[in-house]
């Protein structure tokens, strides 16, 4: 069903949103990458992903937290494509700091980043899906979108956030063929977790598999880290048929952690 639709997944250069453009190219979709690297770092990427689909894959060299070159990408991809038919927002960066010692810089990236970036996705792709008649959105939140974590202000507060705007956009398309979800993770072994093991490893003098023991004992029950792929499964199924009626959720996949 995905032949000839078109995918835009924000910050997929590698983690979840790369998972996810790989699963959407096996099923024949036309993919856009996004990232800040150059298409030189990325055109193995890319020749991989043309591999597996019929569709087209293109990059955008991007910075999301840019409004300007959101409207700039956003009108890119509508010229050569007409529509936007998936659109996923993935992007963000995380910083780890008491409140009061902040960087200010680093509160305003990671808002634009990871919350300012999607409202502008979104509102630049919905006419597109209205005239098409069709259209999936989802958010990829955290479980830090339903619950805080000390020294994690910004992070908590963009994904807080997210989920606050999937449930509005998810009531303005209520009664249109759009839907709009957030997927929560808890820890998902990605390079931005990676950073976090690794600083922890480095700060308490341990191995980096007993931080990762550490880091998954304190939150996820299960003691196991969930996949990109498992999301990426998650985030197809909810742009399939069957879950025309799941729209404005907060999809949690956490390892048990908000069952604490």
């Amino acid at each position: 069903m995905f032949k000839d639709k078109t995918v835009l997944i924000t910050g997929s250069t590698s983690g979840i949103g790369l998972a996810i453009a790989h699963l959407f190219a096996a099923q024949n979709a036309n993919i856009i990458l996004n990232g800040i690297e150059s298409l030189i770092e990325i055109n193995p990427i890319l020749e991989v992903l043309s591999r597996k689909t019929q569709g087209q894959v293109i990059y955008e060299s991007v910075n999301v937290s840019k409004p300007d070159e959101i409207e700039e990408m956003m009108a890119r991809v509508c010229d050569k494509f007409g529509v936007v038919d998936v659109l996923i927002n993935n992007a963000c960066v995380q910083h780890v700091s008491p409140i009061e010692s902040f960087s200010i810089e680093k509160w305003d990236l990671i808002i634009s980043l990871g919350l300012s970036s999607a409202f502008h996705t979104i509102r630049l792709a919905l006419p597109g899906m209205r005239s098409k008649g069709w259209g999936r959105i989802i958010n990829i939140a955290s479980v830090h979108g339903l619950v805080g974590s000390a020294e994690k202000s910004a992070y908590v507060a963009a994904k807080h956030g997210m989920v606050g705007l999937t449930k509005v956009v998810a009531l303005e398309t209520a009664q249109e063929s759009i839907t709009c979800n957030a997927i929560c993770p808890g820890w998902v072994l990605t390079p931005l977790v990676q950073k976090q093991i690794d600083q922890r490893a480095t700060a308490k003098g341990i191995s980096a598999k007993e931080a990762e023991h550490d880091l998954l004992l304190e939150k996820q029950p299960s003691l196991s880290f969930a996949k990109p792929e498992d999301l990426a499964a998650l985030a197809l199924f909810l742009c399939k048929d069957d879950a025309a009626q799941m729209t404005g959720g907060a999809i949690t996949m956490d390892g048990g952690w908000i069952s604490r």
